[in-house]
């Protein structure tokens, strides 16, 4: 019979595990001490002796064996179980942090990106992290976006999740939520007014939608604004990620 935090490990690796337990998976040094850092509640730590090889993985040890058990694993198990190419010794079990739509501090000068079937996790978790850097108010995954506690979403946020308040809700209780707090809403159009050449009103809800089709919420088509990245002729579109960052920066040192 298999250890039962193997077992465990295993079933959250699966979307249907995670929301059952109500649990995720953090893998590797960075965003484990990101979890600590934040004071994540972290249920428990599969370790291997990779994890010792570093003294920042040593520090790490230290650390957590003040707040959980660890247990052992040899490197072979935890490479395993792990859906990282290479898991630094470390996996850990944690609470993620759930954040409702009222976490979301909207001032006047706000900037919130909204995201409208992004499907690609890598895609999702870059613009959580660039948008926690920049200083936006918050994120929102609407319906057909990458699962936020997905690992391979966590990993490329880099512990926004534990910081940058990121809700998944239904584009009628986003607009409703807008509306109460008198947000301009924008999207991204080849045709929009070029970045930098006019103003967009503030607060912002900023609509930036799926790889391959582009914004289709009925959110996406009540936009008052649309916004354009000026590219030279010939280029048709940029990553999602990219551009969110782009249009973030653009946006946000206008303040």
């Amino acid at each position: 019979m298999g250890h039962p935090l193997h077992t465990m490990i295993r079933d959250l690796h699966r979307r249907r595990g995670r929301e059952r337990r109500g649990l995720c998976l953090a893998e590797g040094v960075r965003l484990v001490e990101e979890a600590v850092s934040a004071k994540v509640e972290i249920r428990a730590v599969l370790a291997s002796p990779a994890l010792d090889s570093t003294e920042r993985g040593r520090a790490l040890r230290a650390k957590l064996a003040d707040r959980v058990t660890i247990t052992e694993a040899t490197d072979a198990e935890l490479a395993e179980l792990s859906a990282t190419e290479h898991p630094q010794g470390i996996l850990a079990v944690i609470v993620p942090k759930e954040w409702t739509l009222d976490d979301v501090m909207v001032t006047k000068a706000s900037v919130v990106v909204v995201l409208d079937a992004v499907q690609d996790p890598g895609n999702v978790g870059t613009i959580a992290r660039t948008a926690w850097a920049l200083g936006a108010a918050g994120l929102i995954a609407l319906p057909g976006t990458a699962e936020i506690t997905n690992p391979k979403t966590l990993r490329a946020m880099m512990g926004a999740l534990f910081r940058l308040p990121i809700v998944a809700a239904p584009p009628e209780r986003v607009a409703e939520w807008a509306a109460r707090h008198r947000m301009t809403i924008a999207t991204t159009a080849a045709d929009g007014v070029p970045l930098g050449r006019g103003e967009i009103g503030r607060p912002l809800a900023l609509v930036l939608g799926n790889e391959g089709h582009g914004s289709q919420s009925e959110l996406a088509r009540s936009a008052t604004a649309m916004v354009a990245i000026p590219l030279v002729p010939g280029a048709e579109s940029l990553n999602v990620a990219v551009a969110a960052g782009i249009i973030l920066y653009g946006v946000l040192r206008a303040r």
